[in-house]
């Protein structure tokens, strides 16, 4: 299992559903008792489950850490050995867990032991993000750390639109997907977090973080010295903008809901 920082996941989830709920249509939660959010990380995804619905709504990761920013009831526990009985809940759902796990199939089953109706995951392409910048090298440069980064991660983080395969494998019935799109973008007046991210380019920290990953995949220490020199001085080019209040960043990473019946 891939872990992640609590700032890391309340970065990249935090408002993904804000306008945007048509996508969990699929999820029914109108009709739900009680609902399980598995690798609830720091709760976002759990937090829009319990303003879409009036049925209990249980949070569940496996990193006491990343649970201490979550707000109860919350458990923890083992995605692949989930400590609920059989059907004590009547909706299971994760978001970008499968992706993380070396065996996503096996989790599925998991899911639908203790569910007695519906299952469901909410699980990106990260192979097919793509990203419009005022900084011209930016979206290049970022495609190349992509893919780089994609060939060391030892499970499928593209896994994405073929989750519907996996509920399927794991005996699920009536397996639907639906797109959806999570749009962030950077403009002015920029966020704390906007400035620091573009700080952390300049000094190519960011790049810092993920070379162990890249070393892991095709990338020779080579690559990563000119890809480090060239992202830091697109990063100083980002600053400058952001000085100027130029610069602007559109990302969009395509997220698949998919839900099947037990």
């Amino acid at each position: 299992m891939r872990e992640f920082s609590a700032s890391y996941l309340q970065r990249t989830r935090t408002g993904m559903w804000d306008g945007a709920r048509e996508a969990l249509s699929e999820l029914a939660l109108d009709s739900r008792g009680r609902v399980l959010d598995v690798g609830c990380g720091t709760g976002e995804l759990t937090a829009v489950l319990r303003e879409e619905t009036d049925a209990t709504v249980v949070g569940l990761d496996a990193n006491r850490d990343l649970l201490g920013h979550a707000t109860p009831p919350i458990v923890q526990g083992d995605a692949l050995s989930l400590p609920f009985p059989d059907d004590s809940f009547d909706l299971v759902v994760c978001q970008a867990l499968l992706i993380n796990l070396p065996d996503p199939e096996a989790a599925v089953r998991e899911f639908a032991r203790v569910s007695s109706d519906r299952v469901a995951a909410i699980e990106p392409d990260n192979g097919a993000v793509s990203i419009t910048s005022t900084a011209d090298p930016e979206a290049r440069l970022a495609r190349r750390a992509r893919a780089l980064y994609l060939s060391g991660v030892e499970t499928d983080v593209t896994l994405g639109a073929d989750a519907a395969d996996v509920f399927a494998d794991a005996g699920l019935a009536d397996v639907s997907t639906r797109r959806y799109d999570h749009e962030r973008i950077v403009d002015p007046p920029y966020s704390e977090a906007a400035i620091e991210a573009a700080r952390r380019k300049a000094s190519g920290a960011g790049l810092d973080d993920d070379r162990a990953t890249m070393l892991a995949g095709d990338a020779t220490p080579a690559d990563l010295d000119d890809l480090r020199q060239a992202w830091r001085a697109m990063g100083r080019d980002v600053v400058e903008q952001m000085r100027d209040d130029d610069y602007y960043r559109r990302e969009v990473v395509p997220f698949f809901v998919t839900t099947g019946r037990v």
